[in-house]
């Protein structure tokens, strides 16, 4: 099974450990940050959205714009733009691009947030009305007539366009959200179901539930996971780093805005505070320290140890299901390049090995 290495390009450097400073549109960071992407061996990155945020279209649009073969996975939130003009503005960058676009829906867990953009429904009246949304976003890509719908949020009719994604494959759709809602959709409509960095355990379980929903649609996703890697030479080293890391953090959280609130919204972010309360080191190498200190805002945990270490960690996470691993640091720009020279080959040699012996096996 192939195995996917995205990266994350924010508008301009910051982090738990990073104040933000300056424009919120960094040119120059952007670009250096694209390019580092692409050097390092990325297939593609993520452009974040939030309700206060630069838009994440346009942002892929500029990335995609500095580089020749980097995908862009754009975070895009259903309910705010017409799903039929939503459409048609990933299927023209994915033209202009040449396929090159894929799609994280996020259909939001905090209500507050939403109410920033105007969006009063209730958790469960977004999933219902992100299905009907995806609905019409794949008709509009596929369908080469003119076509109509009907759904309790969205009536169309005689929708059309003219443009269509630039690959026969189409545009992949990625999927984010923990809650039993969410994984009802997740099975009608992810391409890629998208988890934050859970426990073996956690994880397993959440691949059987999504698995079991796409199985009622004759459907087989694909399952990506998002960790926050943290390497040194030694795993001494390592912890030492992540150590540091914390200290850092806990100290700028007034700067930085990475503070624990004291609801938790989401669902995902309570599956991580629960592995949290069972210790900061899980598993062989997962590092809870950032989820528990910021209430999970995010993705969160971390593989902590040597290269060798976390990508033996990521090939576990592959034997259970995963097949595409969302990593971003904490230093966002060195840590790319860090992944590109000393992870993601070492985690593209294991799995191609043991891809081989599967298949020697099965022979």
């Amino acid at each position: 099974m192939p195995v996917e290495f995205i990266g994350f390009i924010g508008s301009r450097n910051q982090s738990e450990t990073i104040p933000p400073q300056g424009a919120a549109v960094d040119l120059n960071h952007i670009e250096a940050s694209a390019k580092i992407h692409e050097n390092a061996g990325f297939d593609r990155a993520l452009i974040a959205f939030h309700s206060n945020s630069p838009e994440s279209i346009l942002l892929a649009q500029h990335v995609a714009s500095v580089t020749r073969d980097l995908g862009v996975l754009i975070a895009h939130r259903p309910g705010f733009n017409a799903p039929t003009i939503a459409a048609r503005q990933l299927a023209t960058l994915d033209n202009l691009s040449r396929g090159r676009v894929a799609v994280h829906i996020i259909t939001g867990g905090s209500d507050v947030e939403l109410q920033a953009d105007g969006d009063h429904t209730t958790k469960a009246r977004r999933y219902a009305r992100t299905s009907e949304y995806l609905d019409i976003v794949r008709a509009e890509w596929d369908s080469r007539a003119p076509f109509d719908y009907t759904g309790d949020f969205y009536t169309v009719r005689g929708a059309s366009s003219l443009v269509h994604p630039y690959r026969e494959s189409g545009i992949p759709v990625y999927f984010g959200g923990s809650s039993d809602e969410a994984i009802v959709v997740a099975g009608k409509h992810a391409d890629v179901y998208a988890l934050w960095g859970e426990t073996y355990e956690q994880v397993s379980e959440t691949v059987a539930r999504v698995r079991a929903a796409a199985a009622r649609h004759g459907r087989a996703p694909r399952f990506s996971l998002s960790l926050r890697p943290i390497l040194a030479d030694t795993e001494e080293a390592a912890w030492a780093r992540a150590d540091r890391i914390l200290e850092t953090a806990r100290a700028l959280q007034a700067e930085t805005g990475y503070t624990r609130a004291a609801h938790i919204p989401n669902e995902g972010s309570r599956r991580l505070l629960a592995a949290a309360e069972k210790g900061a080191r899980l598993d062989k190498r997962l590092w809870t320290g950032i989820a528990a200190l910021t209430g999970a805002r995010g993705n969160s945990t971390a593989l902590v140890g040597t290269p060798d270490q976390v990508a033996e960690a990521l090939l576990d996470y592959y034997r259970i299901g995963i097949s595409t691993f969302l990593i971003r640091g904490f230093d966002p720009l060195e840590d790319a390049y860090e992944y590109g020279r000393d992870l993601i080959p070492r985690v593209r040699a294991l799995i191609a090995a043991e891809d081989g012996r599967g298949r020697t096996a099965a022979a």
